[in-house]
């Protein structure tokens, strides 16, 4: 019975998500397109401030047109239907609105948090994107400012962990745990920024939509086998928050992601990582490099194709970077790109899984 009640306090918050989700969408959409909420001018600039003249052939078309914050339906979806349901809980003090209510001080309110701050600080960078004056950098924050704000925020969320949680170690499978002491401060940080970097996933149609829907579900899996039922619904309102957005982000797409929906996931997705790790005696920081593969692939990719340009004398090992965009110039069709990334998703996340449940 009682695990019949925990799947119900997944599915019903799961479902309501994913509705709310879609009547968002409708709303947002028109916003969207009324206020012309979209680039003014294609194409982008790498971090080190040169041009892109592959990526900004394979876009031209693309990126003018679409409007950017699709993110938010998916922050703003499942804080709707979070609160919707911890009201509830509190007017009808009795049976099922009780078991929906998911959020709580020892699983929920810190993901929650991040979800939101992040959403906010990115909604800040796409609104001055967007209203920027038509350059490729077109006037949102500048990378060195979101790494400052994503490191803050990571920072203040780390200092919970280590002295109020006294989350001092990691899970390592067949091992135990990793005494990391005043180290896990600045790892944890790392991680965050990390996993932020790879945010740039968020460049097809349905790709970031898909990959994250992914890794959410898996990391909600883990926190179930963990008997944490609460932060396991959270994972599960954010995969149908990401189901709405995904259903008018496939090709073509209605909006985009953006800043607000990939720093909001990426930095939630660390501290989730670290709850299903350690302080609930599991290996959630061990799995993460393999569930969330694509995003480390993607980011790494960046990486290896700035360092070769700076040191082998512009040498590229990518035609274009991320990886996604190498695929897209070699001329496999974007869905295609897409699909193989999905692929490649529900596999490593499927061993990460494995692996997180090691004891």
């Amino acid at each position: 019975m009682f695990f019949i009640d925990d799947i119900l306090k997944i599915f019903i918050p799961t479902t309501v998500t994913f509705c709310v989700g879609i009547i968002l969408s409708i709303f947002l959409s028109h916003y969207l397109y009324k206020y012309q909420m979209w680039k003014k001018k294609s194409g982008k600039r790498d971090p080190s401030g040169a041009a892109t003249p592959i990526f900004d052939e394979l876009h031209k078309n693309k990126e003018v047109g679409t409007p950017k914050m699709g993110g938010v339906v998916i922050w703003l979806s499942a804080f709707l239907t979070i609160a919707s349901l911890w009201f509830l809980a509190r007017l009808l003090p009795f049976g099922v609105w009780q078991k929906l209510d998911l959020l709580s001080r020892n699983q929920t309110w810190i993901p929650l948090c991040t979800l939101l701050l992040g959403g906010f600080v990115g909604l800040i960078d796409d609104f001055l994107e967007v209203k920027g004056n038509g350059d490729y950098v077109a006037g949102g924050l500048s990378l060195k400012k979101r790494l400052f704000l994503v490191a803050l925020i990571s920072l203040g969320v780390a200092l919970w962990f280590y002295f109020k949680l006294e989350v001092w170690s990691v899970g390592i499978p067949l091992y135990g745990e990793l005494y990391l002491g005043w180290l896990f401060i600045p790892f944890f940080v790392i991680v965050t920024i990390g996993l932020y970097s790879g945010g740039v996933i968020d460049g097809l149609d349905g790709l970031a939509g898909g990959i994250f829907s992914i890794i959410f579900f898996a990391y909600a899996v883990i926190a179930f086998y963990q008997n944490q039922i609460n932060l396991a619904a959270f994972c599960a309102v954010i995969v149908g928050g990401l189901l709405a957005f995904l259903w008018f982000n496939i090709p073509p797409a209605r909006f985009y992601m953006s800043e607000t929906g990939s720093m909001a996931l990426t930095i939630t997705l660390a501290v989730v990582a670290f709850m299903t790790d350690s302080l609930s005696e599991g290996h959630g920081i061990s799995a993460l490099p393999i569930i969330a593969f694509p995003l480390i692939a993607t980011s790494l990719s960046d990486v290896i194709q700035l360092s070769s340009k700076k040191w082998r004398g512009g040498k590229k090992i990518f035609l274009v970077a991320p990886i996604h965009h190498h695929f897209e110039a070699k001329g496999w069709p974007s869905y295609k790109v897409t699909m193989r990334f999905w692929v490649i998703g529900v596999m490593f996340a499927t061993i990460g899984m494995i692996i997180a449940l090691i004891r």
